[in-house]
């Protein structure tokens, strides 16, 4: 998985690979590439890891030593940044010399690959037939599938998740706040010129505001797109989630533009009730990491004060919905056209077997395992996701920080993971979006008081631009 900061605008540079990419075939014709013996057989593979934090290559270079020790099987293994997937991607499958298994892509990129002929959805699917589908999550599968069809194994996935005061809301009697009118009571109650209520970010031409606002907006039902790949960004549900969210921020929230960072700061200062995140702020809260340490008044005699005062809401529900939903990330593994199948078959089994637990320990901060056991142990692997060392500068299992309900709704939270665009077969235009953010500037608009209905209705008029754009 990435760092913290690119964690959560992952999807930008995945954008960049999708509005790329979609060019990057000349004909209908699949590419004869793979790095290992030009298809169907055994031999060796290459593997692109879209990582390039040295650690973390060093620590995924250990499995696949594992691996090919046990299998005899030579792995090639090529580290890929994310500002420089799209190009050598688009570079590989011009050339015919695509990698045989690419691991850490992202929802959107999956869907890109597919749209370009560029997976062999035989071979993912015989993975994913090995390993026993019942052994994943259902919304795990569905969201990297095509109707019945694989397009990638799904491995693991952060979450966006709203962050709360435990504290606070006890000693003021509040619920949960789960739902919108839960949320915006806690932000009344709870605001007062020393503690915002609540803390989201609203920076224009931000991927993190964008992800921050379709974690709300899904909770109210609201869409992209409807089933007819109609954008529907001006519809009442999302009129509705731009009115709620803009109350929040403009009344309750701290002054000036907010992003990844300082929404972050202002609740490791102990200066905000509520604020939304990735699942990738749980080591940090626990005082893991050196350079986002807690700088609340109680930290600085008990550094995990924080993380023991802290509650987390995966699923939102506003008055629109039928259900819960959460904003997400799952990242997965594919075999590319062309690739020594039986070799990346073997491979990517190993790398969801015996590879899995070290795999997530690599980063459990943001590593929530989807597969949560096999036919034998069901639940072993998210048995032993809580048990993980996670930080960078120290190291402890998040089990020593939070309280085991914390852990179990962060575990639970690839349940309710839902994404714009993806269950409609419009991945192409979620990516397409990054490249002018139209939802991070209504939210910036709606921040500065600008009216939520105008706002809603300049986003789907952008989306519906940039939509025909790409057909």
């Amino acid at each position: 998985m990435k760092s913290r900061a690119t964690a959560v605008t992952m999807t930008a540079t995945v954008s960049a690979a999708a509005l790329v990419l979609a060019g990057c075939t000349g004909s209908d014709e699949p590419t004869d590439g793979g790095g290992g013996d030009g298809g169907g057989g055994g031999g060796p593979i290459t593997f692109w890891l879209q990582e390039d934090l040295p650690d973390r290559v060093a620590a995924t270079q250990e499995i696949v030593d594992a691996f090919v020790e046990e299998s005899g099987v030579e792995v090639e293994v090529v580290s890929v940044a994310e500002d420089q997937f799209a190009q050598l991607i688009t570079s590989a499958a011009a050339a015919g010399d695509l990698p045989d298994v690419i691991g850490g892509i992202s929802l959107p990129q999956v869907r890109t690959l597919s749209a370009n002929e560029l997976v062999d959805t035989e071979a993912v699917g015989a993975v994913m037939e090995s390993l026993d589908p019942a052994t994943f999550s259902e919304q795990a599968i569905e969201l990297t599938s095509d109707g019945d069809t694989h397009l990638a194994v799904p491995s693991e996935s952060w979450t966006q998740m709203l962050f709360y005061r435990t504290d606070l809301f006890e000693a003021a009697g509040l619920e949960e706040p789960s739902s919108y009118d839960a949320i915006l009571e806690a932000a009344q109650t709870l605001d007062s010129p020393e503690v915002a209520g609540f803390v989201g970010a609203t920076a224009p031409g931000d991927a993190f505001t964008e992800q921050t606002f379709e974690h709300i907006a899904l909770g109210n039902g609201c869409e992209l797109v409807d089933e007819g790949g109609e954008v529907q960004l001006d519809s009442d549900a999302c009129v509705a989630a731009f009115e709620f969210y803009g109350d929040l921020v403009t009344n309750y929230s701290v002054p000036g533009a907010q992003d990844v960072d300082t929404t972050r700061a202002t609740y490791f200062a102990g200066d905000a009730a509520m604020f939304i995140w990735s699942s990738f702020a749980l080591d940090e809260l626990a005082g893991l990491r050196e350079d986002a340490k807690p700088s609340c008044p109680e930290c600085v005699d008990d550094p995990g004060f924080l993380a023991a005062n802290t509650g987390v809401v995966t699923a939102i529900e506003g008055p629109d919905s039928s259900a819960p939903a959460q904003f997400g990330e799952i990242t997965s593994w594919t075999i590319t056209q062309g690739a020594a199948t039986e070799s990346a078959q073997a491979f990517i089994e190993y790398m969801m077997n015996d590879g899995y637990e070290p795999w997530i320990a690599i980063a459990p901060e943001g590593k929530v395992p989807v597969r949560t056991g096999t036919p034998e142990e069901p639940s072993v692997f998210s048995d032993a996701w809580s048990t993980l060392p996670a930080g960078v500068d120290t190291k402890a299992p998040l089990s020593d920080f939070y309280a085991p309900e914390v852990l179990e709704t962060v575990a639970a939270g690839p349940e309710d993971l839902a994404r714009w665009g993806i269950a409609q077969g419009q991945g192409d235009l979620l990516g397409a979006l990054q490249g002018e953010l139209p939802v991070a500037q209504a939210v910036s608009q709606v921040a500065q008081g600008d009216d939520p209905a105008t706002a809603a209705q300049d986003a789907a008029e952008a989306v519906r631009s940039i939509a025909d754009s790409i057909q």
